[in-house]
């Protein structure tokens, strides 16, 4: 079993490292030894090893994940030597390929990304270009998607910044069952449930769009009909597409594929 090591503990890596436990991951878990009181927890609870310095997590791992902010990455790759052919994996949002090997000559790259969901075993997970290693250990975290090309990963990011955007029109659905009266643990149950009833559903039917099958609940006469003349009236989708719009053009801005 290869040991995996941590560069960035945060937030999404500590969820990366719970779910990698849940899903019967025994092997080694190196943790670099910055955010000290997080990496501790972790090494406590889940059985990982912090260790003194980065290079230190470097040498003893067989797969690196790089959970570093962007900003934060050319001063970690002024101090670490990967060897040849060492698996990298970087969690980094709109860093490409060429400028993670130019980062890190000789390391064999690979982008990544999943959501706080991974702690669950229940993220979406994309990798991307195909990597046999990177997808048998971050596969069980969720669902896998594997992308060839780096256009479409930008793609990708951007649908995983949806997920963030997700909570908030949930939370504005759920407000509004609460001040018609329906206590906060019902509305959100209403709201989450429903969710999930559209996720299963379109899941288990491939061969139907996801409007197709919007419009055979919304059929002439229905409530849903009436609520949806009112959306269509008063168009969310148009600013949802410009929040993607700009999401996406600063993921190209800042990986060079701009104009592309």
């Amino acid at each position: 079993m290869h040991s995996l090591g941590i560069l960035g503990v945060g937030e999404l890596t500590e969820k990366v490292v719970i779910g990698l436990r849940r899903s019967g991951f025994e092997g080694p878990i190196l943790l670099s030894p910055r955010n000290a009181q997080r990496a501790a927890l972790l090494a406590q609870e889940h059985g990982c090893q912090v260790l003194p310095s980065n290079q230190a997590v470097v040498d003893q791992a067989d797969l690196v994940i790089l959970g570093v902010r962007p900003h934060s990455l050319a001063e970690l790759a002024d101090e670490l030597h990967l060897r040849p052919g060492q698996r990298l994996v970087s969690l980094a949002a709109g860093v490409n390929l060429a400028q993670l090997s130019t980062a890190f000559p000789g390391a064999l790259c690979v982008r990544a990304m999943l959501s706080y969901a991974a702690q669950y075993n229940q993220s979406t997970v994309v990798v991307c270009p195909p990597d046999a290693l990177t997808t048998q250990y971050l596969g069980p975290l969720g669902k896998l998607v594997v992308l060839h090309g780096e256009p479409e990963f930008e793609l990708a990011t951007v649908a995983a910044c949806m997920n963030g955007w997700f909570y908030f029109l949930l939370h504005d659905l759920q407000q509004w069952l609460m001040d018609k009266g329906l206590p906060a643990a019902e509305a959100r149950a209403l709201v989450l449930g429903n969710l999930q009833d559209c996720v299963a559903s379109a899941g288990q039917q491939p061969a139907y769009t996801l409007k197709a099958l919007g419009q055979a609940i919304a059929t002439p006469g229905t409530f849903t009909a009436d609520g949806l003349a009112v959306l269509m009236h008063q168009p969310v989708s148009a600013t949802w597409g410009a929040a993607c719009e700009v999401v996406l053009d600063g993921l190209l801005t800042r990986s060079g594929l701009a104009g592309h």
